[in-house]
């Protein structure tokens, strides 16, 4: 592989194709970029999976200032009130952005058409293809990437490891692909690897997506943010199928209700009901469940016969199960969806170390805080794209002289974490299990296997859960259910987390010592 990267040392290289890594590449041309995919363009992104569409202030009774509300309410405490500003207000502009690259919005006579989901106090979400608003802008940007030639795309590569130079600065990037590995020198990387869903049994995330850019990132020094906000979407199609299947938000918005077997509606009395904040509605999801009950999402009200033409891609796979929304109650069920934390990024994506930045859901911006605000996703990676083009744009590169490589780390399998997180760190979490994974995670985090990389990230995540003595949007502690007075996002690094791991796992040590 070296002989085919020579020609390519010293440009900026994205590591990920969603919206976030395509974007970013877009918005750099004219200038040389390689981009860097697992797959073929697009092919392992959670983008292409987002049915609610994307956020942003268009109607005439809407306004940024009502979005920035929104936000900073669902995002309970936690969230960057300039970070929302910020982003709130670029996202019409970051729409018409994507539109102009060939992305095919949903419209009608008056302009977008703008559906409501929960949470939100306006219709302000913009789709495409009615539940296929990711698929749609993946593949409008796939083919303005294919036409671009200022990128290379290297598809079918991974990456392994950030390489510093002796400052701890970016030097090179360690890529993997079938004919071996090699370090490309670089002293500007752009992470936009998505989030780590693919860490938990249950998700609607790619597999792949199990975490590695904040792996990268945390291997590197970089500071991570708030990494024990996971959000989990009620409502997945529950199913063996993995990963499962999302049942849009916007179905919700639409009227349709949550109920149990035998058609009670148990979110008659929560303020907000069924668009309450993903995280109350998650809850009270998990709660039926674990007490037995069977969860159904009724649309057969509403929107009742019409809704094969609102959601045709939910239809269609609700048809190969047998099912038909418009008569059928659907089988529902809590999965991991979203990760709100991730590479703490300033204004411009930067992280805490020279020559990174990040982009999309690896990255934390402070928009979506302890639970994210729906559909603000796919608009925050469109703004932070552009963002993050121009900043690298004006960031003159560095002679690069990256420190030697040990070894190339094998190839990473987060098989090992997901039975853990799954059982202490989900939906509802408690010291004692959080302690308990911590213990069995730290060894692997230390060591060189291929559960090594995942290991970390889940022991950042616990490790983060389990310091968090309060209950705060996603994060549900049942040992600690109030909300504590002060909001405090959390700052973790790679050596901080093994440092706290050690302490916190010391009494599961002594027990399995003494056992």
């Amino acid at each position: 592989m070296s002989a085919d990267l020579a020609g390519l040392r010293g440009q900026p290289v994205i590591v990920g194709a969603g919206l976030a890594g395509l974007a970013t590449a877009l918005f750099l041309a004219p200038q040389p970029v390689v981009l860097v995919t697992k797959a073929p363009l697009g092919g392992e992104a959670s983008s292409p999976w987002a049915q609610g569409g994307m956020a942003a202030s268009m109607g005439d009774d809407d306004s940024p200032a009502l979005h920035h509300e929104d936000t900073l309410a669902a995002g309970d405490g936690l969230c960057d009130p300039a970070a929302v500003q910020r982003i709130v207000e670029a996202a019409p502009g970051a729409i018409a952005r994507l539109a102009a690259l060939g992305v095919g919005f949903d419209r009608h006579e008056g302009g977008f058409r703008l559906g409501l989901e929960a949470a939100h106090s306006r219709n302000r979400i913009v789709h495409a293809d009615g539940d296929g608003t990711g698929r749609e802008i993946i593949r409008a940007l796939v083919a303005a990437v294919r036409r671009t030639p200022s990128i290379t795309a290297l598809e079918h590569v991974e990456a392994r490891r950030l390489v510093l130079d002796g400052e701890g600065r970016v030097a090179g990037i360690v890529l993997a692909g079938s004919s071996g590995a090699t370090v490309l020198s670089t002293t500007r990387v752009i992470l936009a690897t998505g989030g780590i869903g693919g860490l938990y049994e249950e998700s609607t995330n790619p597999l792949a997506c199990f975490g590695q850019g904040l792996a990268l990132a945390a291997r590197a020094g970089a500071v991570i943010a708030d990494p024990e906000f996971v959000q989990f979407h009620p409502t997945a199609f529950a199913s063996a199928a993995r990963p499962m299947k999302l049942i849009s938000e916007a179905v919700r918005g639409e009227g349709a209700k949550l109920v149990d077997e035998s058609g009670r509606r148990f979110l008659a009395g929560e303020p907000g009901a069924e668009l309450a904040p993903r995280d109350v509605v998650a809850r009270a999801v998990w709660r039926e469940l674990a007490a037995g009950h069977s969860v159904f999402l009724d649309a057969r009200e509403h929107p009742g016969a019409g809704f094969s033409a609102r959601f045709p891609a939910i239809a269609r796979f609700c048809r190969e199960a047998g099912l038909d929304p418009s008569i059928d109650p659907i089988p529902i069920r809590p999965a991991a969806h979203y990760h709100m934390g991730g590479i703490a990024v300033d204004a411009d994506g930067r992280s805490s170390v020279e020559g990174l930045w990040a982009a999309g859901e690896v990255a934390s911006t402070g928009l979506h805080g302890a639970n994210r605000l729906a559909s603000n996703s796919l608009t925050e990676a469109a703004v932070a794209a552009a963002a993050v083009a121009e900043s690298v744009a004006a960031t003159l590169g560095r002679q690069p002289r990256p420190a030697p490589l040990a070894e190339v780390p094998v190839t990473p399998d987060p098989s090992f974490v997901r039975p853990l997180l799954s059982r202490h760190a989900g939906v509802l979490r408690d010291g004692e299990g959080l302690r308990a994974a911590i213990a069995a995670l730290l060894p692997r985090a230390l060591g060189h296997s291929a559960a090594a990389d995942p290991a970390l990230v889940g022991l950042m995540i616990a490790v983060a859960a389990f310091e968090r003595q309060e209950s705060r949007g996603a994060h549900s502690r049942t040992d600690y259910p109030d909300r504590a007075a002060g909001a405090v996002r959390t700052r973790i690094t790679a050596e901080a987390a093994l440092a706290a791991a050690s302490v916190i796992a010391e009494p599961a040590f002594q027990a399995a010592r003494s056992a």
